[in-house]
């Protein structure tokens, strides 16, 4: 966690983070972030594709307590035209004064 403050939600439980905060998941642990507090949040995340030889990659995963935050896919799936299916195609957009916090 570089900044701000976010919830993680691994195998259904939540944990809060903060600046510095570091959060190692083995392969398939289900875990979603969630920004939290009064700002935005900036994480780094790595992986490795070394168990997942031939793909598909990714997996997101339905997850009662990440649906009430509303950061949950709707079913199980590898298909990511699913799992985002209720936000609306992103789109190029120009830097604006503010977007990101000092």
């Amino acid at each position: 966690m570089l900044a701000g403050e976010a919830l993680l939600i691994v195998e259904g439980q939540e944990r809060p983070l903060e600046q510095w905060d570091f959060v190692h998941c083995p392969p398939e642990t289900r875990h979603v972030l969630v920004g939290a507090g009064d700002g935005p949040c900036v994480i780094l995340a790595a992986s490795s594709r070394q168990f997942q030889k031939d793909g598909p990659w990714g997996f997101y995963g339905a997850d009662e307590t990440a649906r009430r935050y509303k950061a949950s896919s709707p079913e199980d799936t590898q298909d990511g035209e699913i799992a985002y299916a209720r936000f609306p195609p992103s789109r190029p957009a120009r830097y604006r004064d503010g977007l990101l916090p000092r």
